[in-house]
């Protein structure tokens, strides 16, 4: 998942003014293309729109954004939306770094957009580092009411890949942790946390719709990451998708394709100017999944029902689901498997079947083959080099002894060089 700016696509920092008018999606266009503005659900006092009211939504993050709700609030005036509950819980004083600053104003505003009734919690860690994520994670996961937890941000699959914070807490109401897949392609292969067979993982789409903001089609975009991991053993809801006897990502797709993508409003640090910025990645799809669980979870608390908790309910639900709840994406090379999962969603009959549901099975996973195991002690002792903001850094995964899938790792363990990317893209902004 790497801020990597190819020839088509460089950052767009224009100042806002009268002639520079958003030009990406709109939120009511990305809605109705998925067709969650027509969500409601029947109660004895009449039908109540599909928007998450009564649930929150984490959103884990690092440094920390000064601007993060003046920001929010130019992007609810510009599209109509009501102002949020948003809590920010900053784990690390006031450092600031411009490429989780536009992360971080991208997932809440479009975790917004989606679920424009949920409450909004951003936990923001003291740096990228796995270790800090990793605290930011267990502090939302412990906050009562978040019965969602949204991830755009990955590292190195064989890095480490337990799944101890990664799961609901004991007492804790059901909880669905969301990740990105990566945009750096499948031939780059999982990360974690998505490859985590207790996380929901998302993968890009370049999604096209027409003139009145309809459904046309999808393609799986290029960016999407994924693929086999070399590490996670396969977990028992795919079993019925595939049967390789390892973990696959993404489960689910959503727009991603910068090309394609979303108009959000983000204010430089350097500059302290404000700007509308066209930003895609699996950035995107992440707190966008994670604002339609939290409609789901709405649609079951209306019914009586406790929120989904994601490795027992939400991914072994997804994965019997009916063709229909789901946009079929055609892969972006004939002969060759799309980096999308089930697909994208078609918004009502989605959510309604994830609110009927009573599936809850214990998470359980395969052995990985021989070979498999081979691929992880080469994976583990190799050196990865990946690149953020403009630099390759090279570090050597620790050799931590392999975990068993969906078991606690030693947290101290964790080398804390190893650094996180946020998982977004942005686009050469046209303006009309």
């Amino acid at each position: 998942m790497r801020m990597r700016l190819r020839r088509r696509l460089r950052p767009a920092v224009d100042r806002l003014d009268d002639r520079c008018l958003p030009s990406g999606l709109t939120p009511a266009v990305l809605e109705h293309a998925y067709g969650l503005d027509s969500v409601s659900f029947n109660t004895p006092g009449g039908a109540v729109k599909g928007d998450g009211t009564g649930q929150t939504i984490a959103l884990i993050e690092a440094f920390h954004d000064p601007t993060l709700a003046s920001d929010l609030q130019v992007f609810d005036q510009t599209y109509n939306l009501p102002a949020p509950p948003l809590d920010v819980v900053n784990l690390g004083g006031q450092q600031s770094n411009p490429s989780w600053g536009v992360e971080e104003s991208l997932d809440v505003e479009w975790a917004h957009a989606i679920a424009p009734g949920a409450t909004l919690v951003v936990v923001e860690a003291n740096s990228q580092s796995l270790q800090s994520l990793l605290a930011a994670v267990n502090v939302a996961r412990n906050i009562p009411a978040v019965d969602v937890i949204s991830m755009s941000l990955g590292f190195p699959e064989a890095t480490y890949h337990a799944s101890a914070a990664l799961t609901t807490p004991p007492g804790h109401i059901g909880i669905t942790f969301v990740g990105a897949s990566g945009d750096s392609g499948m031939a780059a292969g999982s990360e974690w946390p998505a490859v985590s067979p207790d996380v929901l993982a998302v993968g890009g789409t370049s999604l096209y719709v027409n003139g009145a903001g309809g459904y046309v089609s999808e393609v799986a975009w290029s960016g999407s990451g994924g693929g086999q991991s070399h590490t996670v053993a396969e977990p028992s809801y795919q079993r019925t998708f595939q049967s390789t006897g390892r973990r696959g990502t993404p489960d689910v797709a959503f727009d991603g394709d910068p090309n394609t993508g979303v108009e959000v409003y983000q204010t430089s640090p350097y500059t302290g100017l404000g700007s509308w910025q066209i930003v895609g990645g699996t950035s995107l799809g992440t707190p966008a999944w994670a604002a339609i669980i939290a409609i789901a979870d709405q649609g079951r608390a209306l019914q009586g029902k406790g929120s989904l908790n994601g490795a027992t309910q939400t991914l072994p639900t997804l994965y019997v689901l009916p063709p229909s709840d789901f946009h079929s994406v055609a892969t972006n090379h004939p002969g060759r498997a799309g980096a999308t999962g089930l697909g994208s969603p078609n918004g009502g009959p989605l959510i309604a079947d994830l609110v009927a549901s009573n599936i809850n099975v214990p998470l359980t996973t395969s052995n990985a083959s021989r070979t498999s195991a081979s691929v992880l002690r080469r994976a583990r002792s190799r050196r990865f080099a990946f690149r953020h903001s403009g630099f390759v850094r090279h570090f050597r995964a620790a050799g931590h002894p392999p975990q068993p899938s969906g078991h606690a790792a030693s947290l101290p363990a964790v080398d804390a060089r190893i650094l996180a990317h946020p998982t977004v893209l942005m686009a050469l902004k046209r303006h009309h």
